[in-house]
């Protein structure tokens, strides 16, 4: 441990988080430029959005296609876990165990990812990149693990934990989407 308390692990964690925020506003700024929006417009957005937090309309994920809901149980399964492996031993049968269950949820929610097209309108959108992204780079993930290639497995693993999951998740709390609907519309 060091002096702050944290270890290395998670100070990486933490700062890979931060890395993660700051490239989910970029994207969303970047996502309102291509529409028009100032930077400026694209941010004030945020400050006056009519929702509040308040107890999931679950009714609402209940009446979505059913493809979503698959998404949504294995985005959700995929966070859970991706936490605790991140904060967790690593190389153990606990770990060996869960990142399993983690490959098969991402892969679960990239799939299903690719069935949702509510967004562009019945199109791709730039988020079905991170589901492409999320099927090459898990098996090059799980190969490196099986190579013992511990520096790259944790590598591409963080990286879609931030990238297939963090960022992409973000989107989805956009106002005006299902997730935005259900937790603060």
């Amino acid at each position: 441990m060091s002096d702050t308390g944290l270890s290395i692990g998670s100070r990486r964690f933490l700062r890979t988080l931060a890395v993660g925020a700051a490239v989910t506003v970029a994207l969303v700024v970047a996502t309102g430029a291509a529409r028009g929006l100032s930077p400026a417009a694209v941010l004030g957005q945020f400050t006056h959005m009519t929702g509040h937090l308040h107890a999931p309309r679950l009714g609402l994920l209940a009446a979505a296609p059913v493809q979503i809901q698959i998404h949504v149980a294995a985005v959700s399964l995929a966070l859970a876990i991706g936490i605790a492996l991140m904060l967790g031993l690593k190389g153990n049968t606990l770990h060996r165990a869960l990142g399993w269950t983690w490959v098969v949820a991402m892969a679960t929610a990239a799939i299903s990812s690719l069935f949702i097209h509510r967004a562009n309108a019945g199109g791709f959108s730039f988020l079905h990149l991170f589901a492409g992204w999320t099927l090459i780079a898990l098996p090059m993930g799980v190969f490196a693990a099986r190579k013992h290639n511990v520096r790259l497995h944790g590598r591409t693993m963080t990286g879609l934990f931030v990238g297939g999951l963090l960022i992409a998740g973000a989107a989805a709390f956009l106002p005006g989407r299902l997730m935005w609907q259900i937790v603060f519309g």
